[in-house]
């Protein structure tokens, strides 16, 4: 009786068992997407080599100044395209343009020099020179002059003027304000409070146009200054190449110097092409054409030979470099040789080519690596740059 109990209950659990069971399900077919991977794969034959990568422009720089100054200009933002040549940034000049003057200056004395020692003097020449000078002397005197009056009196007295208005309007804008505190303390009508306050704001607005006169009082004059100067030293130098002029025609010249002057032309010459190269050197241009994909620098702000000062890259055209191909691999690798890169965010697979290989390795984690670049047939909407990647490469 047990038994056949026994045998029953194993019979009613077999076919509640079978009863529940969840039907087999059916394969899952291959996507289309599988099927295009292997189909783009199958070009590259039976023995390839796989590594990650990453979407890199083929052209990307971080431009840099070659000499030290203060930014000026900042001609471009984040995101913008640009064509080869633009300018990006530029530094402020005045220094450098001061500079070259002076070159010139200089290069015009220096083949002043050399042209009266070529020629023979005459006495007409040198009476033309006689008054060449004495004009020099007077143009020097009169630039002279009006610089120290600029550096001395006139700017001083703008300045002065400019300083005393402020001082009488921070004066008013004390008493102002010591008047409004006394309304408050003794507790006036509305209307006289209100008349303090008026005065005290009227006050204060008076003081803040005062500051700015006169740091446009000190600024305006420091141009002036500066103008004068320049004009100063082309005065001198004018007045320089008169006196060799008439030096020279009086005394003859040997072959010595004559030798000694074109030296000094050269070297006058060279001066100015260095003070032009450092002034062109001042503005930053588009080593290519590209997007502007940061921006490190704004204007007011010092730069250093060297310092990057912003990323440019061609966006439009972009590559897949390997990140880990190992040294045992990479002797596999050969230009030229058929490509399949698949993009993981795009889910897509695009054809490519070997277009380079480092001739020199790195190491990640400790591993030798080399990068290969891989050219992309296609661009898949969507591609962008620092992507990752893998990169499966025909080594036959």
């Amino acid at each position: 009786m047990v038994r056949g109990r026994l045998l029953t209950v194993l019979l009613l659990a077999a076919v509640l068992v079978s009863c529940n069971r969840a039907p087999t399900p059916a394969p899952t077919p291959v996507s289309f997407v599988t099927e295009m991977r292997e189909e783009s794969r199958a070009h590259l034959g039976g023995n390839t080599v796989v590594a990650s990568g990453e979407v890199r422009p083929a052209q990307e720089a971080r431009p840099s100044f070659t000499i030290s100054g203060r930014v000026q200009t900042v001609a471009v933002t984040e995101g913008k395209e640009v064509q080869e040549g633009v300018m990006l940034v530029a530094l402020e000049t005045d220094r450098l343009e001061a500079e070259v003057t002076q070159a010139e200056a200089a290069l015009t004395v220096a083949q002043a020099q050399l042209a009266l020692l070529e020629a023979r003097p005459h006495p007409e020449e040198v009476a033309v020179a006689e008054a060449q000078l004495d004009a020099a002397k007077g143009a020097l005197a009169q630039a002279a002059a009006r610089r120290d009056q600029l550096t001395a009196g006139a700017t001083e007295t703008e300045v002065a003027a400019a300083q005393a208005q402020l001082a009488a309007a921070r004066a008013e804008e004390k008493a102002a304000r010591e008047a409004y505190d006394d309304a408050q303390d003794r507790k006036v009508e509305d209307w006289e409070e209100e008349a303090a306050l008026l005065r005290l704001r009227a006050a204060e607005l008076s003081r803040a146009a005062a500051e700015a006169g006169v740091a446009q009082a000190e600024e305006s004059a420091q141009v002036r200054v500066r103008a004068a100067q320049a004009t100063a030293w082309t005065a001198a130098a004018e007045r320089d190449a008169a006196q060799a002029q008439l030096d020279l025609l009086q005394a003859g010249a040997i072959d010595e110097e004559i030798a000694a002057a074109e030296a000094a032309v050269a070297q006058a010459q060279a001066a100015l092409t260095a003070a032009r190269v450092a002034l062109h050197q001042a503005t930053l241009p588009a080593p290519f054409a590209g997007t502007v994909t940061a921006l490190e620098v704004s204007p007011g702000e010092a730069v250093v030979p060297g310092q990057a000062v912003l990323t440019l890259a061609d966006l439009h055209r972009l590559r897949v470099e390997t990140t880990d191909l190992s040294e045992r691999d990479v002797v596999r690798v050969i230009g030229g040789r058929r490509a399949i890169v698949y993009v993981e965010a795009l889910d897509v697979d695009i054809e490519g080519w070997v277009a380079e290989i480092a001739p020199q390795a790195t190491t990640v984690g400790g591993d030798v690596v080399y990068a290969v670049v891989v050219e992309l047939e296609e661009r898949p909407p969507g591609l962008r740059w620092g992507m990752s990647a893998e990169v499966e490469i025909a080594t036959e």
